[in-house]
């Protein structure tokens, strides 16, 4: 009797010692403070609204152009909560898996941000992880929350797993392996039929314009006045310039060239010394010339080219009758085969033609002119022939806004003798219709004949009307 009243008192102090412990409990069971209310549906509202502020916000961005769009990824990782509610039986085998550890270690104290858009954001460890490794740890956070939302708002739950289960997917006959081409046109005005054309009236084609034209006129007067006793002495004088020059240029932006150029220049100047001419001309040139060219390569082009040169008036020797030249009197003609160097920048124009074949001819039509040989024309002959090479080169060069200067060289040779002409255009502008011309030509003819020097020159400064279209 004894023995057993000891062993009951034994199991009872044993009881009461097992009481005072603390009973493990497994870590499928959530343990809940009592003095604690939690509220998960409120915080898994909270997160689906931070959620759609976000999206809201980034649409509001497409009303701005200017900024650049953000990408809008869905992560198919989170789909459970944003589809129906519905059972996934995932849950329940997560949270009733025998793990022995401390309750709080898998269910950390909850609060009202405790939820999946607010956990995701600061937990760095779940965009540390590789992508397998991440799409388990996230499917971990969204069972979690399911189950807190069964065990919360049960009567929501209307599907089940087992319903997916039957789904399948599309098949052959509803997959678009390629999308249809839509026929714009359809959606913006309807297609009408054409009817009753009989004519091509009101038709309008368009053909490209490879013509450009452009042209330049001048009226440029001086005027030098000295009294009769002025101490040096002197004669005053006023002199008159004009001219005009038109270009006609075709450029089929591939292969093919043609410049077109005319040029007249006429200027008169008083001579009080000159008892027999009131008046005597200073300038007097007309001019025309073509150029055809065939691109070879770059720059480069073959080249057919011509020029017809003469006067209009009569120039005459001081205080004489002793005609000098006069209207195609010479007229010289010349026509050059090589190759011509095109450049255009910003600032100038550039173009060299380079001639191995050059044929000059010489045309005397009046009976009164004083000396032919000054035209490379033998005496008691009224025209010329010369073959050899020439050099042509014409320059465009806008120095500045109010500063141009036009050049034009010409070297001839016929390997006997030499001619070269280098005509100096200089055109100060100030302003859209007054302008101040310099000229200057020098001039080399070693084929002149008697006491005539070889190097000529000629220079003239005026000032006037100038006007370009």
């Amino acid at each position: 009797m004894k023995k057993h009243l000891f062993i009951f008192a034994f199991l009872l102090i044993l009881c009461s010692s097992l009481s005072a412990q603390d009973i493990i409990i497994p870590s499928n069971i959530k343990a809940i403070p009592v003095t604690q209310t939690i509220n998960v549906p409120k915080a898994f509202s909270d997160s689906l609204n931070n959620l759609a502020a976000s999206y809201r916000a980034w649409a509001r961005l497409w009303e701005d152009p200017t900024v650049v769009m953000p990408k809008l990824k869905p992560d198919p990782d989170f789909y459970k909560l944003f589809v129906p509610p519905t059972y996934y039986n995932s849950v329940a085998e997560q949270a009733y898996v025998i793990n022995w550890k401390k309750p709080e270690s898998i269910y950390p104290e909850n609060t009202a941000a405790d939820s999946l858009y607010s956990c995701v954001h600061k937990s760095a460890e779940l965009y540390q992880l590789p992508d397998m490794e991440r799409k388990k740890a996230v499917d971990k956070w969204v069972n979690k929350i399911l189950l807190t939302y069964y065990l919360e708002q049960p009567n929501n739950v209307l599907g089940n797993e087992a319903y997916l289960a039957d789904a399948k997917p599309l098949g052959a006959t509803h997959v678009v392996t390629a999308p249809r081409e839509e026929a714009v046109t359809d959606y913006v005005e309807p297609a009408k039929e054409v009817t009753n054309v009989t004519s091509d009236e009101g038709l309008v084609v368009l053909r490209p314009n490879f013509w450009t034209k452009k042209g330049n006129g001048y009226t440029q007067l001086s005027q030098h006045y000295i009294s009769d006793n002025w101490y040096k002495g002197g004669e005053s004088t006023v002199s008159l310039l004009s001219g005009i020059v038109l270009e006609a240029n075709y450029n089929d932006r591939q292969k093919v060239q043609w410049d077109n150029k005319f040029e007249a220049k006429l200027g008169f100047i008083t001579a009080p010394s000159d008892t027999v001419h009131s008046y005597k001309t200073n300038q007097d040139l007309l001019r025309i010339t073509s150029k055809l060219g065939v691109q070879a390569w770059k720059h480069w082009y073959y080249t057919l080219a011509a020029e017809v040169k003469s006067q209009f008036f009569a120039s005459y020797s001081t205080n004489t009758d002793n005609m000098i030249s006069n209207f195609l009197s010479p007229l010289e003609l010349d026509i050059t085969l090589g190759m011509d160097y095109k450049r255009q920048e910003k600032n100038y124009t550039l173009s060299v033609l380079t001639s191995p074949l050059a044929y000059t001819f010489i045309y005397i039509n009046n009976d009164h002119i004083n000396d032919v040989t000054k035209f490379n024309v033998e005496t008691g002959h009224i025209t010329a022939h010369m073959f050899g090479s020439k050099i042509t080169g014409n320059l465009t060069w806008n120095i500045s806004k109010n500063i141009t200067w036009t050049s034009v060289l010409e070297y001839f040779t016929t390997y006997k003798k030499i001619i070269a002409n280098w005509e100096n255009t200089f055109d100060f502008k100030v302003n859209k219709y007054l302008s101040t011309k310099l000229f200057i030509n020098p001039r080399y003819d070693d084929g002149v004949t008697k006491n005539h020097s070889y190097f000529q020159l000629t220079e003239l400064l005026s000032f006037g009307l100038n006007y370009t279209w």
